[in-house]
């Protein structure tokens, strides 16, 4: 597996990383808690040091499963969790006090079974509480050992901006792909600046660029694609047709349309480091062979060229959740 630094932070960690969120949470059934400790030690066998958490994902179960699984081969990987909701319930809203930073560290840090966070998303930004506030305190907890580097997720250039001055962003974490390119008009120019890495999540829109999802799949009750209008059956149907084209282009190219879809975004940066999540080997194998794609730039411009004459159809946030973003 290549190797990929964030930024000038320093913090080297497999060119693909593994976001472990559906083995617990929000996509599908998830996996039963020995399952997704085999995944997560299969994911590290085959180069994979980059682990992706979060107190809310559970809750908290999924730090837990986490930490089991990475505790023979502590040392030798990142892991990566987030604060900033009430409770660690995001349906209660944001939360970023400095009190309750410095609590979900020393309960993560116990859910990890580690005496480090590597990376420590603010998972929103929260308007009631100044950026400042939250860069400064995370400060702190680098100074104390706890943590190591900080992160934001879903932050907007101003914010970045302004904790960046307090401490600085080693990475944030967003979600980009081919069917979600709004990063590129002002965060992507901003983090270049500034020497930030950046990790998209959901590289693969949620399952939808990997082919396997039309409009006539049905989710299961608690799957969060049942809100997503990206995610109606007309939404689907109406975006088909940019699957149906990355599907040709792999093809002709003897890979999958998911391995396109990220050989895409590695391809954007060589600071950008995806985290697709998964719950079965064989698609984590599929997802880590992606590294070894090379597209040139011809390729990268058909790419470009087929996608943009497919206007995606759907929001990609409820209303409940987009006004937390690019804050």
């Amino acid at each position: 597996m290549r190797k990929r630094q964030l930024g000038k932070s320093g913090l080297q960690v497999s060119a693909m990383g593994l976001g472990c969120m559906g083995m617990s949470y929000g996509i599908g059934p998830g996996l039963d808690r020995p399952a997704a400790v085999a995944l997560i030690r299969r994911a590290y066998e085959s180069g994979v040091t980059f682990f992706d958490t979060a107190e809310v994902y559970g809750p908290f179960t999924n730090e837990e499963v986490v930490g089991e699984a990475v505790a023979p081969f502590r040392d030798q990987v990142v892991i990566a969790t987030k604060f900033g909701f009430k409770n660690g319930l995001t349906a209660q809203g944001p939360d970023s006090r400095p009190e309750r930073i410095r609590a979900v560290a020393d309960a993560s840090l116990q859910r990890l079974r580690t005496d480090r966070i590597d990376l420590f998303y603010q998972h929103r930004v929260d308007p009631a509480v100044p950026v400042e506030d939250v860069a400064g305190t995370v400060k702190e907890l680098i100074r104390e050992g706890k943590v190591k580097h900080f992160g934001m997720s879903e932050a907007g250039a101003k914010s970045i901006r302004r904790a960046h001055a307090v401490q600085p962003v080693a990475a944030l974490q967003s979600e980009y792909s081919l069917w979600w390119r709004e990063p590129e008009k002002e965060i992507l120019p901003t983090l270049e600046e500034l020497g930030i890495g950046f990790i998209p999540f959901s590289p693969l829109g949620k399952g939808f660029l990997t082919g396997t999802i039309d409009a006539k799949t049905q989710f299961g009750p608690n799957d969060f694609r049942n809100v997503v209008p990206r995610f109606t059956p007309e939404a689907r149907a109406a975006n088909q047709g940019l699957v149906d084209r990355l599907s040709a282009l792999a093809a002709g190219k003897k890979v999958t349309t998911a391995q396109i879809a990220l050989a895409w975004l590695l391809a954007q940066k060589p600071w950008i480091v995806p985290i697709p999540g998964t719950t079965q080997a064989h698609r984590l194998l599929e997802n880590l062979g992606a590294v070894d794609v090379e597209l040139s730039p011809a390729e990268l411009s058909d790419i470009t060229a087929a996608v943009a004459q497919i206007p995606i159809q759907g929001e990609r946030y409820p209303a409940q959740f987009a006004k937390l973003t690019g804050r």
